[in-house]
């Protein structure tokens, strides 16, 4: 295999693009962000990272709190359109036909459309040059019961989450197996 060195951006990909809702309950604004991610367990920690000139970094710093929505397929379209447009100069939400309700730990909003809300409490900012790294305590989980099997299990891959890929929105693929399997011990059948 021959290799080059990419000229591209240096991102790792494929990335989950997600959309932020933050702002006042009574006119909350989404925002797309494909820089996201877990960073902690205990306490349950992400980070989100966002332009200073962008409308929503000024509603998130001011507040202290926004609320990562996973988007399905069904929701590609407003997840580009909420990465392009600024709220500056629109409603999102009424643009989109989207439906907001009251995040149950935070003060502001989740995005009904999606099955995971994850509500979070910003604990620091980090500039970091064109993107400032809001890092942020996650204080509740809203997740659509359809997700969850009869043990309670979450079931992620009945959501029909996507990815986005070097300007490509995909959708998430096949199982190709589970945490630990790579060193699981095989059943072996019992002899009769």
């Amino acid at each position: 295999m021959s290799r080059q060195v990419w000229k591209g951006s240096t991102l790792l990909n494929p990335e989950p693009p997600v959309l932020v809702s933050c702002g006042p309950r009574e006119s909350p604004n989404l925002i797309t962000v494909g820089w996201c991610g877990t960073i902690c367990t205990q306490p349950p920690m992400l980070s989100i990272s966002v332009r200073p000139e962008r409308y929503s970094h000024g509603l998130i710093r001011q507040s202290g709190v926004f609320v990562v929505n996973l988007p399905t397929e069904p929701l590609t379209r407003a997840v580009d359109w909420c990465g392009v447009k600024s709220g500056r100069e629109v409603d999102k939400f009424a643009a989109m036909g989207l439906h907001a309700a009251p995040a149950a730990q935070v003060d502001t909003v989740v995005l009904e459309e999606s099955p995971v809300n994850l509500e979070c409490r910003v604990t620091q900012v980090i500039p970091l040059g064109s993107h400032d790294l809001f890092l942020a305590e996650v204080v509740a989980v809203d997740v659509d019961e359809a997700l969850l099997d009869e043990t309670g299990k979450l079931c992620l891959e009945r959501a029909r989450l996507i990815v986005y890929s070097h300007g490509e929105y995909l959708a998430l693929g096949r199982r190709l197996g589970s945490f630990g399997y790579s060193v699981r011990k095989r059943r072996t059948p019992r002899r009769r």
